[in-house]
């Protein structure tokens, strides 16, 4: 019988990082308190046990660590797609290990959980997942000198295994697609409300806890899964459910039922990829079997998304260098066990592009819109066409909004339109549907069209041309070369490498036939002109933020660089347009003779020129062209709003350029995605704005505004369904009264006092960066002592997602963000048990806010910004309470606070105005009763 390996155990000193100073485990048991400066000294060049070197390196002000243990590293290796949050009481909680209290507990059980690692790796050496394991910790070991590698090696039983490279090709492991045939025609099937309310309690089960809202949510819902009646009408609800209805399985109870009766898919839109991840995972409710919820359900997001194997391939040639070889061998290891291939919040761990740097993975994903489709040699393995294939059988498909409007956008794209849609987040598809209906003629934008016509001019870049799309077609069609090489010809017209560099440059002689042409180039004049107008309109500042002017009236030089830019544009559109239909002729010319897989080509390359190219031509000449039109008069509405920017980073001009949105991105939201279907759903928790004195008539009207259901044929059905959360009990709020919100000082040490006083579980937001900086700067040493972790955007070397995970484990932790964390945090129970804001969250000024309030606020812009605001609000303190045991406490430290803006706050809790030493005292009292 075969001997197990044996451990191998690093005999290393472990570390857990404070503020400034140190907690060191010896390995001869010896526990020490270390301030920072002195660390060196302790460790003796010995490399640190520890979790997540940056954030420790960064939490002691210390450069970077030469060679550490870090146990995410084995974590990613040993359990490639666990969720973990990246810290050592994160990794307990993954481990189910008994959570550490304090420093030296946490120091004492690094030791422990590198063994439980190491077993479950040497349990599972002969598994698939493992067959390759050893050589590429060898190759690790030979590469970068991973510190781990001895021990997996040992565990896995090999002492050394020959190196390769192979291990890395990932693609050829993985199974092929298989492509499901046409969709059959879909019925029309309605789903009765009682219906709805079976389905649900058969989700729930009976042992579950009856609630009699979810059941009547349900019910509601159901509305949009009757048959439509006329073209263009879509049955449309309009569902709020405070927080604790229980509204994603009161959807899902219909729209699974709807699906399965009728042989389409539903559409789930959510806002936030988070949201996507929970409705994933709720929906292991209605299909606990793994292998039927594979296939009934599908989380779809866009292409930037997921793990592009070409991407992974070429990088490969990376894997010999020191820097590369450790991040590609653990997304080697992710990727053969990974569900859907997703890096962006899916089961990739994301901390690990924090260990090994951005330029480390994100590279790996298709983020600049290079895909060659089925020219790719991966494109059967491809994780992305996996998922389009089973979405298009599948029961639910979990997407986005960002994806379903642009998707629309672009009249389809890669799905079938869906029949029915449920838009969770409601509230946020007037923001998503201004995103994806704009448009910018920017140096950014030209330059990346510049990249995808002509593919890499230099650096580092392996960015793939046009030549290289049209190349294997061009073999059989030769006439495509003439149209391809004029429109490479004319692309030189957008802006070249180090384009940025030259946009502050005043024109002057220039020293060579190359330096002439770059200082003529057509883009590069034009966004130079806009930076003139800007800066010559724009308020001054202090030179650190965006800024931006009217685009009339017009600045000397902006209509003769706009006209040479339109000219230009329309010599690369041509023959673009040329080569487009040269393809498709061919699609139709020879329909009989046409193999599929290169239909499939020709197919996805006109599509690829007519999404990538041709319509960012049309909208950007579109745009030039109304510079020739007479500017609007005072007051006159417009469906368009137009204005010049010019966006800075650090201080540094990076970018300028011509921004057009939609006054009201609903319309365009209405005519392509809602009208077209037959029914949809929007629900949220803050649909309406509930501050309107009462008046709920004026509150629907403003959420069918705001959700473009004013704009549908049909009258929207609306319903509301309460919180059972008792939040007069269970919440508390203040405005604090005798804190100057100007003076930074006040501010942090008043959140300060406030976190000390809940002993953590305290979100700050921040309504500018620099006061979030600040204030981390003030806060952190003092709770630090008190044994509460500070994290916080902008400062910590973790992106948002981790932040939010590592707030969630950390119990006792408090974290500051901005917007971002205000809209995307969801922690039940005591990690969130206080929320702080700096001031109120009024919208930020700007040229395109100033039209909307005149144009979309029926006469009231004072009130548009107060809606807007209290949303704001509103939506904050719904993050306090997520369960019906949470307790929370929401304080404002602005007293300039009208109280108009609190009427969106849930009923039955009172705004209390006092000051600061009242509000800790009671604060204290009142979580410590819970």
């Amino acid at each position: 019988m075969p001997q197990p390996p044996r451990l191998l155990l690093p005999d290393a000193p472990a570390l857990i990082a404070g503020l400034g100073r140190a907690t060191l485990l010896t390995p001869d048991g010896e526990l020490l308190a270390v301030p920072a400066a002195g660390l060196a000294e302790a460790l003796g060049g010995a490399p640190p046990l520890l979790v997540h070197a940056p954030a420790a390196a960064r939490r002691l002000d210390l450069p970077r660590f030469d060679l550490a243990f870090d146990l995410l590293e084995l974590f990613a290796f040993c359990m490639p797609t666990r969720p973990a949050a990246p810290t050592p009481r994160g990794l307990a909680m993954a481990l189910d290990l008994a959570l550490p209290a304090d420093d030296a507990a946490a120091a004492a059980l690094l030791p422990e959980m590198a063994t439980i690692l190491l077993r479950h790796l040497a349990a599972g050496r002969h598994l698939p997942l493992n067959r390759d394991a050893a050589i590429l910790a060898a190759q690790m070991k030979k590469i970068a000198g991973w510190p781990w590698a001895d021990s997996v090696l040992a565990a896995l039983g090999a002492d050394g295994e020959k190196p390769s490279l192979d291990p890395y090709k990932v693609w050829r492991r993985l199974p092929d697609w298989e492509d499901p045939g046409p969709a059959q025609p879909p019925g029309s099937f309605e789903v009765s409300p009682g219906e709805a309310r079976t389905r649900l309690a058969q989700i729930l089960g009976e042992s579950s806890e009856q609630r009699p809202q979810q059941a009547d949510y349900a019910s509601a819902a159901s509305g949009a899964f009757a048959p439509r009646e006329d073209r263009g009408t879509p049955h449309v609800v309009l569902a709020e459910a405070g927080t604790g209805t229980g509204k994603t399985l009161g959807y899902i109870a219909p729209a699974s039922l709807w699906a399965e009766r009728n042989g389409a898919p539903v559409w789930i839109s959510t806002f936030t990829r988070n949201l996507q991840r929970q409705i994933d995972q709720e929906l292991a409710r209605l299909y606990p079997e793994p292998e039927e919820r594979r296939r009934r359900v599908v989380v779809r997001k866009g292409r930037e998304n997921y793990l592009c194997l070409l991407n992974l391939d070429e990088m490969l040639g990376q894997a010999t260098h020191a820097d590369m070889a450790v991040p590609l061998a653990l997304v080697a290891r992710w990727a053969l066990a990974t569900r859907d291939g997703d890096l962006m919040a899916g089961d990739f761990p994301g901390w690990v592009a924090e260990l090994h740097g951005p330029a480390s993975i994100w590279p790996l994903a298709d983020r600049r819109g290079e895909c060659i489709r089925s020219a790719c040699p991966r494109y059967k393995q491809c994780y992305v066409e996996h998922s389009i294939r089973r979405a298009r059988t599948a029961t639910l498909v979990v997407a986005n909004h960002a994806l379903v409007m642009v998707q629309a956008a672009q009249g389809g794209a890669e799905d079938a339109r869906p029949l029915r849609y449920v838009f969770d987040e409601g509230h946020h598809l007037f923001d998503a549907a201004d995103a994806a209906f704009s448009a910018a003629l920017c140096g950014g934008e030209t330059a990346e069209l510049r990249r995808w016509l002509l593919g890499a001019e230099g650096g580092r870049s392996r960015a793939r041309g046009l030549r290289r799309r049209i190349e294997e077609l061009a073999g059989d069609l030769p006439d495509l070369l003439p149209p391809m090489e004029a429109a490479l010809h004319a692309a030189r017209a957008l802006p070249g490498l180090g384009w940025v560099t030259r946009l502050s440059e005043e024109p002057r002689e220039p020293a060579s036939e190359a330096a002439a042409e770059r200082q003529s180039n057509p883009t590069e004049v034009f966004l130079r002109a806009v930076r003139r107008q800007v800066l010559a309109r724009a308020r001054e500042e202090d030179g650190l933020y965006d800024v931006e002017c009217d685009l009339h009236p017009l600045g000397e030089d902006l209509p003769e660089a706009g006209e040479a830019l339109e000219r230009a544009l329309k010599r690369i559109e041509e023959p673009l347009a040329r080569l487009r239909e040269k393809l498709m002729a061919r699609l139709e010319d020879e329909v009989e003779e046409l193999e599929t897989a290169d239909r499939i080509r020709y197919e996805t390359a006109a599509k690829g020129i007519e999404r990538r190219a041709l319509m960012p031509l049309a909208a950007w000449q579109g745009m030039l062209r109304a510079l020739r039109e007479p500017p609007p008069a005072p007051g006159e509405r417009r469906a368009f709003v137009d204005w010049l920017a010019l966006t800075r980073r650090e201080g540094r001009d990076v970018d300028a350029g011509l921004h057009r949105h939609w006054l009201d991105p609903t319309t365009p939201f209405a005519l392509t995605v809602a009208a077209p279907a037959h029914g949809l759903l929007v629900t949220s928790a803050t649909l309406r704005d509930a501050g309107l004195g009462g008046d709920q008539e004026a509150d629907w009207v403003a959420a069918e505004a705001r959700t473009g259901a004013s704009h549908l044929a049909a009258p929207a059905i609306r319903a509301a369904f309460p919180s059972p959360f008792d939040y007069a009990a269970r919440t508390r709020a203040f405005v604090v009264t005798d804190v100057d919100k100007t003076r930074s000082a006040q501010v942090s040490a008043a959140m300060g006092a406030l976190f000390l006083a809940a002993g953590g579980g305290g979100l700050g937001l921040f309504t500018a960066i620099r006061r979030l900086r600040d204030g981390f700067r003030h806060m952190a040493p003092r709770l630090e002592a008190a044994g509460i972790p500070l994290y916080a955007q902008h400062m910590d070397a973790m992106d948002n997602a981790t932040l939010v995970d590592v707030f969630r484990a950390e119990e006792n932790s408090c974290l500051l963000g901005t917007d971002a964390m205000r809209d995307g945090v969801d922690v039940p129970g005591r990690s969130l048990r206080l929320l702080v804001f700096d001031r109120v969250p009024w919208p930020r000024p700007s040229i395109l806010h100033r039209e909307r309030r005149v144009h979309l606020s029926g006469g009231d812009p004072k009130g548009y910004d107060d809606a807007l605001a209290r949303h704001r609000l509103r939506q904050a303190f719904g993050r306090l309470i997520r369960r019906a045991d949470d307790r929370g406490v929401f304080v404002l430290l602005d007293r300039s606070c009208p109280s108009r803006l609190l009427a969106g706050l849930p009923a039955g809790v009172p705004v209390r105005r006092t000051g600061l030493a009242e509000v800790v005292a009671e604060t204290r009292t009142f979580l410590a009763e819970g």
